[in-house]
């Protein structure tokens, strides 16, 4: 079942938590995260999933920034989440993907027990300007059965920031 947003709003510090919170980003069954002002791109135009990718940061000016399509960027959320409680997923708002704007290529489920900003996968179909702080997706919550281990994988946990692919690490077990 899917937390509506005065649910997630009363079960915020027990179960959840979005930093920082403003209630005006509230919908009846979701809220909006922010695009932060950073994103990054691989160096490379060849990715190895076997290998470390490196990344250059760039940053997106006040006056905008105009994406490429073809490109992938990664961006990440302005606000910080946890969620010990309930299965956070991700989702762009209709506003964006009406230009044409994706936000995950396919990481838009998260995991009970994931704590930090979400890295966005950002692809556009046509050339686009982007500005920081622009509300572009929702993160909604839903509510689990049975019982269940919180996540476990160290990898993205308690990010500082956009983080690339680490799947290569997981050719190294």
């Amino acid at each position: 079942m899917i937390l509506s947003g005065l649910e997630i709003e009363k079960n915020l510090g027990k179960g959840l938590d979005i930093t920082p919170w403003d209630r005006s980003k509230l919908n009846p069954n979701s809220y909006n995260l922010s695009l932060h002002n950073e994103l990054m791109e691989y160096d490379s135009e060849v990715l190895d999933m076997k290998k470390e990718n490196t990344a250059s940061s760039l940053i997106i000016p006040e006056e905008g920034l105009l994406l490429e399509p073809g490109k992938l960027y990664l961006g990440r959320t302005a606000e910080y989440t946890k969620s010990s409680e309930f299965v956070p997923m991700l989702e762009g708002r209709s506003s964006i993907g009406r230009l044409g704007m994706f936000i995950h290529v396919t990481a838009g489920f998260g995991d009970i027990g994931f704590e930090g900003y979400w890295t966005l996968e950002i692809f556009v179909v046509q050339p686009l300007v982007i500005y920081p702080n622009v509300e572009i997706c929702q993160i909604y919550f839903h509510s689990i059965e049975g019982d269940y281990e919180g996540y476990k994988s160290g990898k993205y946990q308690k990010n500082k920031g956009i983080q690339p692919s680490y799947l290569y690490k997981d050719f190294e077990k």
